[in-house]
């Protein structure tokens, strides 16, 4: 019994120590970049480029020299340090040299090796997603033009399409979630990576809620809350766990299960067990995604609509790029990636998805419109 808990306990210790080790890439674990990081921080230097603000402390303050030798602000603002930097000129001088032997590019730290732009981490991404935020924009104020001002209003003012309110906040999460992924392109750390996750997922739940209300012509509002609670609970659970459960959950979990698997002989090992959980987010997005292109598709074939031919463009273009997010690549040039991809579709896809949502107020209207007269 006591050799039992002795192995028990240096298989929790090791465990523990192996659940940080496993996020790290292939190319942060290359001997060769850590160390030339290592010396970068004690130095200041990669090679001929070296960094004044490795000589400051993380809020700023000088090491050593004279009070006005400050970080400066713009360097503060973008949250750029001596590590940061240390990180990105080795990766830089490590894939030179990869390269010149003929390896392929790795990823350090879960990334691709990007060429930084003006500080700018992924420019192309950023670029793409402030397009996309752009087409948003515009397709939500041609909609409120069209409803207001060309098409006919009841007595009191009010729109016809039954929709309106809901495509209003479809419009505010979209814009939202592209806002925060320029945000997180341009600067990947915890915060702005738990933003731009957290809208991407809350989007996707409402447009989940929204093709289920609009494919079952549901217009009555205790029939939409009633529709609508248990995705929001399930949605909003995803996203508190994503921001605040999964990491920790993950690690007691697969030491909870190894530790039993040492009693069991079971097959499930932490490789295993981490793969699933950290894998869990996309799974989710992707089954709402996969959900609500099916209902659309299915919808527009039953309904006969006078525009389906442009949903069924959007319901395919969606399944393709969804392709994009499965299937990675490193980046060409340093600039272009799979997901940089994925933003350029949804440029033309988000510009005839907004014809469609106008094309379709137009057809309720004038039907509704003709049957008040």
């Amino acid at each position: 019994m006591g050799r039992l808990h002795w192995i028990i306990f240096f298989t929790f210790t090791a465990v523990s120590a192996l659940v940080p080790a496993l996020h790290a890439s292939a190319g942060d674990a290359d001997p060769i970049y850590k160390s030339c990081v290592e010396d970068c921080e004690k130095s200041g230097c990669v090679k001929d480029k070296c960094f004044q603000h490795c000589k400051f402390t993380s809020d700023g303050k000088p090491i050593d020299g004279p009070w006005y030798l400050q970080e400066p602000l713009y360097l503060r603002w973008k949250q750029w340090d001596c590590r940061s930097d240390c990180r990105y000129q080795c990766m830089l001088a490590r894939e030179e040299e990869r390269q010149k032997l003929g390896d392929k590019p790795v990823k350090y730290h879960g990334k691709w090796p990007f060429q930084r732009v003006y500080g700018i981490q992924e420019p192309v991404a950023v670029a793409l997603s402030a397009l996309n935020l752009a087409i948003q924009f515009h397709g939500w104020i041609s909609f409120y033009i069209l409803l207001h001002y060309k098409l006919p209003l009841r007595p009191n003012k009010r729109t016809h399409y039954e929709y309106t309110g809901l495509w209003h906040i479809y419009a505010l999460f979209s814009m939202n979630s592209w806002f925060w992924s320029a945000v997180y392109h341009s600067r990947d750390v915890e915060l702005t990576e738990k933003l731009d996750y957290s809208s991407a997922v809350a989007l996707l739940g409402f447009t989940l809620i929204l093709a289920i209300l609009r494919a079952f012509n549901v217009r009555d509002e205790a029939a939409r809350v009633m529709v609508a609670a248990p995705l929001i609970a399930f949605v909003t659970t995803h996203i508190l766990y994503l921001n605040f459960y999964k990491l920790d959950y993950v690690k007691l979990y697969c030491l909870v299960t190894d530790l039993r698997n040492i009693v069991s002989h079971a097959q499930m090992n932490l490789p295993q067990c981490l793969a699933h959980f950290l894998g869990l987010n996309f799974k989710v997005c992707s089954a709402m995604r996969v959900t609500q292109l099916l209902i659309w598709a299915v919808w527009a074939g039953v309904t006969r609509h006078p525009s389906r031919w442009k949903l069924w463009v959007v319901v395919a273009g969606g399944g393709v790029a969804m392709l994009l997010e499965i299937y990675d690549f490193p980046p060409y040039h340093g600039f272009v990636d799979a997901h940089a991809l994925w933003h350029a579709t949804t440029v033309p896809l988000t510009y005839l998805w907004w014809s469609f949502v106008r094309d379709d107020a137009e057809f309720r209207t004038l039907a509704l419109h003709k049957k008040v007269k």
